[in-house]
């Protein structure tokens, strides 16, 4: 050994401590602490103050059929860039973002299901993809399942959650508009019952076509509904608007929409609802 060497001990010394996470979340509403199995063992609806976190797809459908029985339906419709838009990334590629994000290969999961042994047609939007925006696949996939449900006489259920109008379509997303709506005139008329779900958020070119379409409109509990948003509407009008506006409650209060349903109630109601008006179908 040199004069200066030495040996030197093979200790291993953890300089940073690594936290991993706890599954204690805050709720973004009332602040109080939850665990992430509190949530999911209350469909993601906070144990304290009963706030709706957003719920995805299959948690919609596993909610609102009964087991195994959904059949998704047109998948195979997907979206494609006739406009070759381009804003900071060429919409390609915002699609692909998309896909990687989310679970499902658009922004609607369409559908048959039985729900207490009776059949019906269901679509469930899918926030997670472009933040539910309405393209040309949207309104197809949803006018398809709204002309199905007419040729089967298949009562119509549409849980909605949307930013509003895809931009990156232009002109063919505003189109979904005229075109969903006219397709659900026509079940009016055979008095097929269509019942709408509106959960938070539900805005723009949604809001303003088949979400607010239904025979029975209901919405989730504290859920933002409008066409345009808050802070756009107080920069246009120069003002604030009243508290709680353009809410679930704010909107019933005006006759916007016909209730409230909590999360846990809202299969019991639906068929409740459904049998209530099956004397039409």
């Amino acid at each position: 050994m040199g004069l200066f060497s030495r040996d030197k001990p093979k200790i291993k010394i953890q300089t940073t401590k690594k936290d991993g996470f706890s599954g204690w979340l805050k709720c973004t509403h009332c602040n109080e602490l939850i665990h992430t199995r509190e949530l999911e063992q209350n469909q993601n609806c906070c144990p304290k103050c009963e706030y709706h976190y957003r719920l995805s797809v299959d948690e919609r459908i596993a909610a609102l059929s009964d087991p195994g029985t959904f059949e998704p339906l047109f998948n195979e419709i997907q979206p494609i860039d006739p406009l070759n838009f381009v804003d900071t990334e060429p919409y390609p590629k915002r699609v692909q973002q998309a896909l990687e994000k989310s679970s499902n290969n658009e922004a609607v999961v369409v559908g048959t299901c039985t729900l207490e042994q009776q059949r019906i047609a269901l679509g469930v939007m899918d926030f997670n993809f472009m933040g539910g925006s309405m393209g040309s696949v949207v309104g197809e996939r949803l006018t398809r399942l709204i002309e199905l449900a007419l040729k089967d006489r298949l009562p119509l259920i549409i849980v909605s959650t949307s930013g509003g109008a895809r931009m990156q379509e232009s002109i063919l997303s505003l189109m979904q508009m005229a075109k969903t709506s006219a397709a659900l005139a026509k079940l009016h008329e055979e008095n097929i019952p269509y019942i709408s779900v509106l959960t938070n958020p539900t805005t723009g070119g949604v809001t303003a076509s088949f979400a607010s379409l239904g025979d029975i409109i209901i919405a989730e509990p504290n859920a933002l509904i409008c066409f345009a948003g808050p802070r756009v509407i107080e920069q246009t009008i120069g003002r604030q608007l009243p508290p709680g506006a353009q809410k679930s409650e704010f909107l019933l209060k005006h006759g916007m929409i016909d209730c409230i349903v909590h999360r846990h109630l809202l299969r019991k109601k639906l068929i409740e609802f459904l049998y209530f008006l099956s004397g039409n179908v």
